[in-house]
Protein backbone atom coordinates (compact mmCIF):
# COMPACT_ATOMS: atom_id res chain seq x y z
CA UNK A 1 0.00 0.00 0.00
CA UNK A 2 1.28 3.51 -0.84
CA UNK A 3 1.64 5.75 2.19
CA UNK A 4 3.86 8.31 3.83
CA UNK A 5 5.42 7.66 7.21
CA UNK A 6 5.51 10.18 10.04
CA UNK A 7 9.05 11.24 9.04
CA UNK A 8 7.86 11.90 5.47
CA UNK A 9 5.05 14.10 6.69
CA UNK A 10 7.52 15.92 8.95
CA UNK A 11 9.77 16.69 5.95
CA UNK A 12 6.81 17.85 3.88
CA UNK A 13 5.41 19.95 6.74
CA UNK A 14 8.78 21.65 7.15
CA UNK A 15 8.79 22.53 3.46
CA UNK A 16 5.19 23.79 3.65
CA UNK A 17 5.87 26.00 6.66
CA UNK A 18 9.01 27.49 5.10
CA UNK A 19 7.27 28.33 1.80
CA UNK A 20 4.11 29.73 3.38
CA UNK A 21 5.99 31.59 6.10
CA UNK A 22 8.47 33.12 3.66
CA UNK A 23 5.68 34.06 1.25
CA UNK A 24 3.69 35.72 4.03
CA UNK A 25 6.76 37.65 5.19
CA UNK A 26 7.35 38.94 1.65
CA UNK A 27 3.69 39.87 1.34
CA UNK A 28 3.71 41.80 4.63
CA UNK A 29 6.98 43.56 3.77
CA UNK A 30 5.44 45.04 0.61
CA UNK A 31 1.79 45.22 1.64
CA UNK A 32 1.61 48.87 0.66
CA UNK A 33 2.12 47.79 -2.94
CA UNK A 34 -0.89 45.50 -3.06
CA UNK A 35 -3.05 48.29 -4.51
CA UNK A 36 -0.64 48.73 -7.43
CA UNK A 37 -1.23 46.50 -10.47
CA UNK A 38 2.40 46.86 -11.59
CA UNK A 39 3.53 45.49 -8.26
CA UNK A 40 0.86 42.78 -7.99
CA UNK A 41 1.13 41.41 -11.53
CA UNK A 42 4.79 42.15 -12.38
CA UNK A 43 6.63 42.83 -9.07
CA UNK A 44 8.14 45.78 -10.94
CA UNK A 45 11.76 46.39 -9.93
CA UNK A 46 11.57 43.86 -7.08
CA UNK A 47 12.95 40.59 -8.51
CA UNK A 48 16.70 39.92 -8.67
CA UNK A 49 18.28 37.98 -11.56
CA UNK A 50 18.41 34.75 -9.55
CA UNK A 51 14.76 35.13 -8.52
CA UNK A 52 13.76 35.68 -12.17
CA UNK A 53 15.74 32.62 -13.30
CA UNK A 54 14.39 30.42 -10.52
CA UNK A 55 10.83 31.63 -11.14
CA UNK A 56 11.10 30.86 -14.86
CA UNK A 57 12.11 27.28 -14.11
CA UNK A 58 9.74 26.77 -11.20
CA UNK A 59 6.84 28.02 -13.29
CA UNK A 60 7.84 25.86 -16.25
CA UNK A 61 8.74 22.62 -14.45
CA UNK A 62 5.70 20.91 -13.02
CA UNK A 63 3.95 17.58 -12.79
CA UNK A 64 3.80 17.59 -16.59
CA UNK A 65 7.59 17.10 -16.43
CA UNK A 66 7.92 14.89 -13.35
CA UNK A 67 5.04 12.71 -14.50
CA UNK A 68 4.42 13.44 -18.18
CA UNK A 69 8.01 13.83 -19.39
CA UNK A 70 9.22 10.94 -17.23
CA UNK A 71 6.42 8.90 -18.83
CA UNK A 72 7.66 9.92 -22.26
CA UNK A 73 11.19 8.96 -21.15
CA UNK A 74 9.80 5.52 -20.26
CA UNK A 75 8.03 5.22 -23.61
CA UNK A 76 10.48 6.80 -26.05
CA UNK A 77 13.69 7.66 -24.22
CA UNK A 78 16.14 10.55 -24.23
CA UNK A 79 14.73 12.15 -27.41
CA UNK A 80 12.02 13.85 -25.34
CA UNK A 81 14.87 15.90 -23.79
CA UNK A 82 14.91 18.06 -26.93
CA UNK A 83 12.09 20.07 -25.39
CA UNK A 84 14.45 21.01 -22.55
CA UNK A 85 17.77 21.28 -24.37
CA UNK A 86 16.46 23.32 -27.30
CA UNK A 87 14.70 25.49 -24.71
CA UNK A 88 18.11 26.39 -23.24
CA UNK A 89 19.25 27.74 -26.62
CA UNK A 90 15.87 29.42 -27.14
CA UNK A 91 16.16 31.29 -23.84
CA UNK A 92 19.40 32.87 -25.04
CA UNK A 93 17.68 34.07 -28.23
CA UNK A 94 14.74 35.45 -26.24
CA UNK A 95 17.07 37.31 -23.88
CA UNK A 96 19.01 38.89 -26.75
CA UNK A 97 16.23 39.79 -29.21
CA UNK A 98 12.78 39.68 -27.57
CA UNK A 99 13.18 41.07 -24.06
CA UNK A 100 14.73 44.41 -25.15
CA UNK A 101 11.68 45.09 -27.35
CA UNK A 102 9.24 44.36 -24.53
CA UNK A 103 11.10 46.48 -22.01
CA UNK A 104 11.64 49.44 -24.36
CA UNK A 105 7.91 49.50 -25.12
CA UNK A 106 6.95 49.04 -21.44
CA UNK A 107 4.88 45.93 -22.13
CA UNK A 108 2.99 44.33 -19.22
CA UNK A 109 1.02 41.66 -21.10
CA UNK A 110 1.23 39.95 -24.46
CA UNK A 111 -2.24 41.23 -25.49
CA UNK A 112 -1.02 44.75 -24.62
CA UNK A 113 1.83 44.32 -27.10
CA UNK A 114 -0.60 43.16 -29.78
CA UNK A 115 -2.90 46.13 -29.13
CA UNK A 116 0.03 48.52 -29.28
CA UNK A 117 1.54 46.97 -32.41
CA UNK A 118 -1.65 45.98 -34.28
CA UNK A 119 -5.10 46.69 -32.80
CA UNK A 120 -7.46 46.02 -29.90
CA UNK A 121 -9.31 43.49 -32.08
CA UNK A 122 -6.23 41.28 -32.60
CA UNK A 123 -5.35 41.71 -28.93
CA UNK A 124 -8.80 40.66 -27.71
CA UNK A 125 -9.06 37.63 -30.01
CA UNK A 126 -5.73 36.25 -28.83
CA UNK A 127 -6.37 37.20 -25.19
CA UNK A 128 -9.50 35.02 -25.27
CA UNK A 129 -7.60 32.19 -26.99
CA UNK A 130 -4.86 32.39 -24.34
CA UNK A 131 -7.33 32.34 -21.46
CA UNK A 132 -9.09 29.28 -22.89
CA UNK A 133 -5.82 27.39 -23.48
CA UNK A 134 -4.29 28.40 -20.14
CA UNK A 135 -7.33 27.30 -18.14
CA UNK A 136 -8.59 24.29 -20.10
CA UNK A 137 -5.25 22.79 -21.16
CA UNK A 138 -2.35 24.06 -19.05
CA UNK A 139 -3.83 24.73 -15.62
CA UNK A 140 -6.05 21.65 -15.79
CA UNK A 141 -3.28 19.29 -16.93
CA UNK A 142 -0.86 20.53 -14.25
CA UNK A 143 -3.49 20.00 -11.57
CA UNK A 144 -4.41 16.57 -12.95
CA UNK A 145 -0.84 15.28 -13.16
CA UNK A 146 0.04 16.59 -9.73
CA UNK A 147 -3.04 14.97 -8.22
CA UNK A 148 -2.45 11.53 -9.75
CA UNK A 149 1.18 11.60 -8.61
CA UNK A 150 0.28 12.47 -5.03
CA UNK A 151 -2.59 9.94 -5.09
CA UNK A 152 -0.11 7.25 -6.15
CA UNK A 153 2.54 8.32 -3.65
CA UNK A 154 0.48 9.02 -0.54
CA UNK A 155 -2.76 7.16 -1.11
CA UNK A 156 -4.78 10.38 -0.79
CA UNK A 157 -7.89 10.51 -2.98
CA UNK A 158 -7.64 12.27 -6.35
CA UNK A 159 -10.34 14.81 -5.45
CA UNK A 160 -8.66 15.71 -2.16
CA UNK A 161 -5.35 16.14 -3.99
CA UNK A 162 -6.78 18.50 -6.59
CA UNK A 163 -8.48 20.65 -3.95
CA UNK A 164 -5.42 20.68 -1.68
CA UNK A 165 -3.04 21.66 -4.49
CA UNK A 166 -5.43 24.36 -5.66
CA UNK A 167 -5.79 25.88 -2.19
CA UNK A 168 -2.01 25.89 -1.64
CA UNK A 169 -1.44 27.54 -5.05
CA UNK A 170 -4.23 30.09 -4.48
CA UNK A 171 -2.59 31.15 -1.21
CA UNK A 172 0.69 31.82 -3.03
CA UNK A 173 -0.94 33.46 -6.07
CA UNK A 174 -3.04 35.92 -4.09
CA UNK A 175 0.15 37.49 -2.74
CA UNK A 176 1.12 38.70 -6.21
CA UNK A 177 4.16 38.26 -8.46
CA UNK A 178 6.74 39.22 -5.85
CA UNK A 179 5.54 36.48 -3.50
CA UNK A 180 5.48 34.01 -6.41
CA UNK A 181 8.94 35.04 -7.61
CA UNK A 182 10.73 34.71 -4.30
CA UNK A 183 8.93 31.61 -3.07
CA UNK A 184 9.84 30.07 -6.43
CA UNK A 185 13.49 30.24 -5.36
CA UNK A 186 12.69 27.85 -2.49
CA UNK A 187 10.51 25.75 -4.77
CA UNK A 188 13.26 25.36 -7.37
CA UNK A 189 15.84 24.31 -4.78
CA UNK A 190 13.44 21.73 -3.34
CA UNK A 191 12.39 20.33 -6.72
CA UNK A 192 15.99 20.04 -8.00
CA UNK A 193 17.32 18.44 -4.79
CA UNK A 194 14.31 16.14 -4.48
CA UNK A 195 14.49 15.27 -8.18
CA UNK A 196 18.19 14.43 -7.98
CA UNK A 197 17.51 12.18 -5.01
CA UNK A 198 14.98 10.17 -7.08
CA UNK A 199 17.46 9.97 -9.97
CA UNK A 200 20.25 8.83 -7.65
CA UNK A 201 18.19 6.08 -6.03
CA UNK A 202 16.71 4.95 -9.37
CA UNK A 203 20.20 4.52 -10.83
CA UNK A 204 21.34 2.71 -7.68
CA UNK A 205 18.40 0.33 -8.04
CA UNK A 206 19.19 -0.32 -11.70
CA UNK A 207 22.82 -1.01 -10.76
CA UNK A 208 21.72 -3.42 -8.01
CA UNK A 209 19.34 -5.32 -10.27
CA UNK A 210 22.04 -5.52 -12.93
CA UNK A 211 24.64 -6.93 -10.55
CA UNK A 212 26.90 -3.89 -10.80
CA UNK A 213 25.62 -2.10 -7.72
CA UNK A 214 27.25 -0.14 -4.91
CA UNK A 215 29.19 -3.16 -3.70
CA UNK A 216 31.36 -2.82 -6.80
CA UNK A 217 31.66 0.96 -6.31
CA UNK A 218 30.29 3.88 -8.33
CA UNK A 219 26.71 2.65 -8.18
CA UNK A 220 25.23 5.69 -9.95
CA UNK A 221 27.74 5.61 -12.80
CA UNK A 222 27.29 1.87 -13.14
CA UNK A 223 23.54 2.41 -13.19
CA UNK A 224 23.91 4.85 -16.10
CA UNK A 225 26.10 2.36 -17.96
CA UNK A 226 23.51 -0.35 -17.31
CA UNK A 227 20.79 1.88 -18.77
CA UNK A 228 22.83 2.34 -21.96
CA UNK A 229 23.41 -1.41 -22.21
CA UNK A 230 19.85 -2.56 -21.48
CA UNK A 231 17.97 0.27 -23.21
CA UNK A 232 20.25 1.48 -25.97
CA UNK A 233 17.22 2.24 -28.15
CA UNK A 234 16.21 4.83 -25.50
CA UNK A 235 19.44 6.84 -25.90
CA UNK A 236 19.00 8.23 -29.40
CA UNK A 237 17.74 11.71 -30.23
CA UNK A 238 16.67 11.00 -33.81
CA UNK A 239 13.60 9.02 -34.90
CA UNK A 240 13.48 8.19 -38.60
CA UNK A 241 10.18 7.91 -40.44
CA UNK A 242 8.61 4.53 -39.78
CA UNK A 243 9.89 4.23 -36.20
CA UNK A 244 7.22 3.85 -33.49
CA UNK A 245 7.69 7.32 -31.99
CA UNK A 246 8.13 9.24 -35.20
CA UNK A 247 4.70 10.89 -34.89
CA UNK A 248 5.59 12.41 -31.50
CA UNK A 249 9.20 13.36 -32.26
CA UNK A 250 9.70 13.34 -36.02
CA UNK A 251 13.28 13.26 -37.32
CA UNK A 252 14.97 16.60 -37.86
CA UNK A 253 12.10 18.50 -36.22
CA UNK A 254 13.89 17.78 -32.96
CA UNK A 255 16.63 20.26 -33.86
CA UNK A 256 14.98 22.25 -36.68
CA UNK A 257 11.55 23.46 -37.68
CA UNK A 258 8.68 22.71 -35.34
CA UNK A 259 10.75 22.32 -32.18
CA UNK A 260 12.18 25.83 -32.55
CA UNK A 261 8.80 27.37 -33.37
CA UNK A 262 7.32 25.62 -30.33
CA UNK A 263 10.08 26.84 -28.01
CA UNK A 264 10.42 30.38 -29.36
CA UNK A 265 6.69 30.89 -28.90
CA UNK A 266 6.64 29.35 -25.43
CA UNK A 267 9.64 31.23 -24.04
CA UNK A 268 9.31 34.47 -25.98
CA UNK A 269 5.62 35.17 -26.65
CA UNK A 270 3.92 33.50 -23.70
CA UNK A 271 2.53 35.61 -20.87
CA UNK A 272 3.05 32.78 -18.42
CA UNK A 273 6.81 32.86 -18.97
CA UNK A 274 7.75 36.34 -20.19
CA UNK A 275 5.89 37.99 -17.31
CA UNK A 276 8.72 37.08 -14.92
CA UNK A 277 11.16 39.39 -16.73
CA UNK A 278 8.85 42.29 -17.62
CA UNK A 279 9.26 44.08 -14.28
CA UNK A 280 13.08 44.14 -14.38
CA UNK A 281 15.73 46.22 -16.15
CA UNK A 282 17.41 44.71 -19.22
CA UNK A 283 20.62 43.56 -17.53
CA UNK A 284 18.76 41.86 -14.67
CA UNK A 285 16.25 40.25 -17.02
CA UNK A 286 18.96 38.87 -19.30
CA UNK A 287 21.01 37.52 -16.40
CA UNK A 288 17.95 35.79 -14.97
CA UNK A 289 17.05 34.23 -18.32
CA UNK A 290 20.62 32.98 -18.83
CA UNK A 291 20.53 31.42 -15.35
CA UNK A 292 17.28 29.68 -16.31
CA UNK A 293 18.94 28.36 -19.50
CA UNK A 294 21.67 26.66 -17.47
CA UNK A 295 19.08 25.15 -15.12
CA UNK A 296 17.16 23.88 -18.15
CA UNK A 297 20.12 21.70 -19.15
CA UNK A 298 19.70 19.77 -15.88
CA UNK A 299 16.03 18.88 -16.25
CA UNK A 300 16.43 15.68 -18.34
CA UNK A 301 18.72 14.31 -15.62
CA UNK A 302 15.95 14.86 -13.08
CA UNK A 303 12.94 13.60 -15.06
CA UNK A 304 13.92 11.70 -18.23
CA UNK A 305 16.67 9.48 -16.79
CA UNK A 306 14.33 8.19 -14.03
CA UNK A 307 11.75 7.40 -16.73
CA UNK A 308 14.32 5.34 -18.66
CA UNK A 309 15.37 3.64 -15.40
CA UNK A 310 11.74 2.69 -14.76
CA UNK A 311 11.58 1.24 -18.30
CA UNK A 312 14.65 -0.95 -17.67
CA UNK A 313 13.29 -2.13 -14.33
CA UNK A 314 9.90 -2.84 -15.93
CA UNK A 315 11.54 -4.91 -18.69
CA UNK A 316 13.36 -6.95 -16.06
CA UNK A 317 10.16 -7.66 -14.13
CA UNK A 318 10.43 -5.25 -11.18
CA UNK A 319 7.52 -2.91 -12.01
CA UNK A 320 5.13 -5.14 -13.93
CA UNK A 321 2.11 -4.56 -11.68
CA UNK A 322 2.80 -0.89 -10.93
CA UNK A 323 3.21 0.08 -14.59
CA UNK A 324 0.04 -1.54 -15.91
CA UNK A 325 -3.63 -0.78 -15.51
CA UNK A 326 -6.26 -3.03 -17.04
CA UNK A 327 -3.54 -4.93 -18.85
CA UNK A 328 -2.27 -1.75 -20.56
CA UNK A 329 1.16 -0.23 -19.86
CA UNK A 330 0.79 3.28 -18.41
CA UNK A 331 4.02 5.27 -18.99
CA UNK A 332 2.85 8.13 -16.76
CA UNK A 333 3.01 5.76 -13.78
CA UNK A 334 6.83 5.63 -14.04
CA UNK A 335 7.77 8.51 -11.73
CA UNK A 336 5.18 7.83 -9.00
CA UNK A 337 6.29 4.18 -8.98
CA UNK A 338 9.92 5.18 -8.43
CA UNK A 339 8.97 7.59 -5.64
CA UNK A 340 7.20 4.79 -3.80
CA UNK A 341 10.50 2.91 -3.57
CA UNK A 342 12.20 5.72 -1.68
CA UNK A 343 13.12 5.18 1.98
CA UNK A 344 11.30 6.98 4.77
CA UNK A 345 12.21 10.66 4.89
CA UNK A 346 13.46 10.64 1.31
CA UNK A 347 9.93 9.94 0.15
CA UNK A 348 8.84 13.05 2.05
CA UNK A 349 11.53 15.07 0.24
CA UNK A 350 10.38 13.72 -3.14
CA UNK A 351 6.78 14.49 -2.14
CA UNK A 352 7.84 18.05 -1.27
CA UNK A 353 9.74 18.37 -4.58
CA UNK A 354 6.75 17.25 -6.58
CA UNK A 355 4.41 19.53 -4.66
CA UNK A 356 6.85 22.43 -5.10
CA UNK A 357 6.88 21.88 -8.86
CA UNK A 358 3.10 21.64 -9.08
CA UNK A 359 2.29 24.57 -6.80
CA UNK A 360 4.88 26.90 -8.35
CA UNK A 361 3.60 26.13 -11.83
CA UNK A 362 -0.04 26.47 -10.83
CA UNK A 363 0.64 29.80 -9.12
CA UNK A 364 2.60 31.16 -12.06
CA UNK A 365 0.02 30.05 -14.59
CA UNK A 366 -2.90 31.47 -12.63
CA UNK A 367 -1.11 34.78 -12.07
CA UNK A 368 -0.82 35.10 -15.85
CA UNK A 369 -4.47 34.15 -16.31
CA UNK A 370 -5.55 36.82 -13.84
CA UNK A 371 -3.18 39.38 -15.43
CA UNK A 372 -4.59 38.90 -18.94
CA UNK A 373 -8.20 38.76 -17.74
CA UNK A 374 -7.89 41.83 -15.53
CA UNK A 375 -5.77 44.13 -17.71
CA UNK A 376 -6.85 43.01 -21.19
CA UNK A 377 -10.50 42.01 -20.71
CA UNK A 378 -11.98 43.51 -17.53
CA UNK A 379 -10.29 46.92 -17.66
CA UNK A 380 -10.98 47.31 -21.40
CA UNK A 381 -14.56 46.10 -21.63
CA UNK A 382 -16.12 46.03 -18.16
CA UNK A 383 -14.79 48.94 -16.08
CA UNK A 384 -12.39 51.31 -17.81
CA UNK A 385 -12.20 53.52 -14.73
CA UNK A 386 -11.55 50.79 -12.15
CA UNK A 387 -9.17 51.74 -9.36
CA UNK A 388 -5.87 49.94 -8.86
CA UNK A 389 -7.24 48.21 -5.76
CA UNK A 390 -10.35 47.04 -7.63
CA UNK A 391 -8.23 45.62 -10.46
CA UNK A 392 -6.09 43.71 -7.98
CA UNK A 393 -9.23 42.29 -6.35
CA UNK A 394 -10.64 41.30 -9.75
CA UNK A 395 -7.35 39.54 -10.47
CA UNK A 396 -7.67 37.59 -7.23
CA UNK A 397 -11.21 36.50 -8.04
CA UNK A 398 -10.03 35.41 -11.49
CA UNK A 399 -7.52 33.14 -9.73
CA UNK A 400 -10.22 31.47 -7.65
CA UNK A 401 -12.63 30.99 -10.57
CA UNK A 402 -9.87 29.53 -12.77
CA UNK A 403 -9.04 26.92 -10.14
CA UNK A 404 -12.69 25.97 -9.71
CA UNK A 405 -12.92 25.30 -13.47
CA UNK A 406 -9.65 23.31 -13.43
CA UNK A 407 -10.82 21.16 -10.51
CA UNK A 408 -14.02 20.30 -12.39
CA UNK A 409 -12.26 19.42 -15.67
CA UNK A 410 -9.12 17.66 -14.33
CA UNK A 411 -10.71 14.19 -13.86
CA UNK A 412 -11.56 14.11 -17.59
CA UNK A 413 -7.86 13.76 -18.48
CA UNK A 414 -7.68 10.22 -17.13
CA UNK A 415 -8.43 8.90 -20.62
CA UNK A 416 -5.06 10.13 -21.99
CA UNK A 417 -1.99 7.88 -22.11
CA UNK A 418 0.87 10.42 -22.21
CA UNK A 419 -0.47 13.75 -20.97
CA UNK A 420 2.77 15.59 -21.81
CA UNK A 421 2.19 14.88 -25.49
CA UNK A 422 -1.44 16.01 -25.12
CA UNK A 423 -0.25 19.35 -23.73
CA UNK A 424 2.30 19.87 -26.50
CA UNK A 425 -0.03 18.91 -29.34
CA UNK A 426 -3.09 20.93 -28.40
CA UNK A 427 -1.28 24.10 -27.35
CA UNK A 428 0.45 23.94 -30.75
CA UNK A 429 -2.88 24.57 -32.47
CA UNK A 430 -2.31 28.23 -31.57
CA UNK A 431 1.50 28.43 -31.55
CA UNK A 432 2.42 28.97 -35.24
CA UNK A 433 -0.04 31.81 -35.79
CA UNK A 434 0.83 33.69 -32.63
CA UNK A 435 4.55 33.34 -33.23
CA UNK A 436 4.28 34.60 -36.82
CA UNK A 437 2.28 37.62 -35.62
CA UNK A 438 4.86 38.38 -32.95
CA UNK A 439 8.04 37.83 -34.97
CA UNK A 440 6.90 39.99 -37.89
CA UNK A 441 5.50 42.52 -35.45
CA UNK A 442 8.94 42.75 -33.84
CA UNK A 443 11.16 42.95 -36.89
CA UNK A 444 9.08 44.03 -39.93
CA UNK A 445 7.53 47.48 -39.80
CA UNK A 446 5.20 46.79 -42.73
CA UNK A 447 3.27 44.00 -40.95
CA UNK A 448 -0.28 45.32 -40.67
CA UNK A 449 -3.30 44.84 -38.48
CA UNK A 450 -5.25 43.30 -41.38
CA UNK A 451 -2.52 40.67 -41.83
CA UNK A 452 -2.40 39.87 -38.11
CA UNK A 453 -6.18 39.59 -37.95
CA UNK A 454 -6.19 37.22 -40.95
CA UNK A 455 -3.65 34.93 -39.33
CA UNK A 456 -5.31 35.10 -35.90
CA UNK A 457 -8.57 33.89 -37.43
CA UNK A 458 -7.14 31.23 -39.75
CA UNK A 459 -4.45 29.56 -37.58
CA UNK A 460 -6.65 27.22 -35.58
CA UNK A 461 -8.71 26.11 -38.65
CA UNK A 462 -5.43 25.43 -40.50
CA UNK A 463 -4.09 23.42 -37.56
CA UNK A 464 -7.31 21.41 -37.38
CA UNK A 465 -7.18 20.82 -41.15
CA UNK A 466 -3.67 19.32 -40.96
CA UNK A 467 -4.51 17.40 -37.78
CA UNK A 468 -7.43 15.61 -39.46
CA UNK A 469 -6.01 15.57 -42.99
CA UNK A 470 -6.04 11.73 -43.27
CA UNK A 471 -9.76 11.61 -42.37
CA UNK A 472 -10.59 14.52 -44.70
CA UNK A 473 -8.61 12.92 -47.52
CA UNK A 474 -10.45 9.63 -46.99
CA UNK A 475 -13.83 11.35 -47.32
CA UNK A 476 -12.82 12.54 -50.80
CA UNK A 477 -11.52 9.13 -51.84
CA UNK A 478 -7.86 9.77 -51.15
CA UNK A 479 -5.42 8.23 -48.69
CA UNK A 480 -2.98 10.32 -46.65
CA UNK A 481 -0.67 9.48 -43.75
CA UNK A 482 -0.97 11.21 -40.39
CA UNK A 483 1.17 14.34 -40.17
CA UNK A 484 3.38 14.58 -37.02
CA UNK A 485 2.32 17.59 -34.98
CA UNK A 486 5.76 19.23 -35.10
CA UNK A 487 5.60 19.04 -38.90
CA UNK A 488 2.07 20.48 -38.78
CA UNK A 489 3.43 23.32 -36.67
CA UNK A 490 6.11 24.06 -39.27
CA UNK A 491 3.68 23.93 -42.19
CA UNK A 492 1.07 26.14 -40.53
CA UNK A 493 3.80 28.59 -39.48
CA UNK A 494 5.06 28.77 -43.07
CA UNK A 495 1.55 29.41 -44.38
CA UNK A 496 0.90 32.02 -41.68
CA UNK A 497 4.14 33.86 -42.46
CA UNK A 498 3.30 33.86 -46.19
CA UNK A 499 -0.21 35.15 -45.44
CA UNK A 500 1.16 37.89 -43.18
CA UNK A 501 3.57 39.08 -45.87
CA UNK A 502 1.06 38.81 -48.73
CA UNK A 503 -1.78 40.58 -46.90
CA UNK A 504 0.57 43.28 -45.58
CA UNK A 505 2.05 44.02 -49.00
CA UNK A 506 -1.43 44.38 -50.52
CA UNK A 507 -2.61 46.60 -47.65
CA UNK A 508 -2.13 50.38 -48.26
CA UNK A 509 -1.57 50.80 -44.50
CA UNK A 510 1.77 48.97 -44.75
CA UNK A 511 3.51 51.73 -46.72
CA UNK A 512 3.77 54.11 -43.80
CA UNK A 513 2.68 51.94 -40.91
CA UNK A 514 2.54 54.15 -37.81
CA UNK A 515 2.51 51.10 -35.54
CA UNK A 516 5.78 49.65 -36.80
CA UNK A 517 8.38 49.39 -34.04
CA UNK A 518 11.58 51.41 -34.14
CA UNK A 519 14.41 48.90 -33.80
CA UNK A 520 17.85 50.10 -32.72
CA UNK A 521 20.72 47.63 -33.14
CA UNK A 522 22.21 48.78 -29.85
CA UNK A 523 19.19 47.16 -28.11
CA UNK A 524 20.59 43.74 -28.98
CA UNK A 525 24.15 44.19 -27.69
CA UNK A 526 25.02 41.91 -24.80
CA UNK A 527 27.63 41.99 -22.04
CA UNK A 528 30.79 39.93 -22.24
CA UNK A 529 29.67 37.70 -19.35
CA UNK A 530 26.36 36.99 -21.11
CA UNK A 531 28.21 36.16 -24.32
CA UNK A 532 30.54 33.74 -22.50
CA UNK A 533 27.58 32.03 -20.81
CA UNK A 534 25.78 31.69 -24.14
CA UNK A 535 28.84 30.10 -25.78
CA UNK A 536 29.13 27.60 -22.92
CA UNK A 537 25.48 26.61 -23.35
CA UNK A 538 25.95 26.18 -27.11
CA UNK A 539 29.04 24.02 -26.57
CA UNK A 540 27.22 21.77 -24.08
CA UNK A 541 24.30 21.32 -26.46
CA UNK A 542 26.55 20.47 -29.41
CA UNK A 543 28.31 17.88 -27.23
CA UNK A 544 25.05 16.30 -26.05
CA UNK A 545 23.58 15.97 -29.54
CA UNK A 546 26.86 14.70 -30.98
CA UNK A 547 27.00 12.04 -28.25
CA UNK A 548 23.40 10.82 -28.39
CA UNK A 549 22.28 11.52 -31.95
Amino acid sequence: MNHLAAADYAVFLTYFIIVVGYGYWIYRSRRAGETDTKDFFLAEGSLTWWAIGASLIASNISAEHFIGMAGSGFAMGLAISSYEWIAAATLVIVAVFFIPIYLKNRISTMPQFLAQRYSDTVSTILAIFWLVVYVLVNLTSILYLGAIAIESLAGISFTTCTIGLAVFAIFITLGGMKVIGYTDVIQVVVLIVGGLVVTYLALQLVADKSGVGPASGNGVWNGLLALRTRADDHFHMFFAEGQPHYQALPGMSLVLGGMWINNLYYWGCNQYIVQRALGADLKTARSGILFAAFLKLLIPLIVVIPGIAAYVLYKEGTFQAAMTAGGVVRPDNAYPTLMNLLPTGMKGLAFAALTAAVVASLAGKCNSISTIFTLDIYRKFVDKNASEQKLVNVGRWAVVVSFVVAIIIAPMLRSFDQVYQYIQEYTNFLTPGVFSIFVLGFFWKRATNRAALTVAILTIPLSILFKFWPEISHVFGGQAAEIPFLHRTTWVFGIDMALMVLVSLTDPASVQNPKGLAIDQSMFRVSRSFLVGSVVIAAILIGLYAKFW
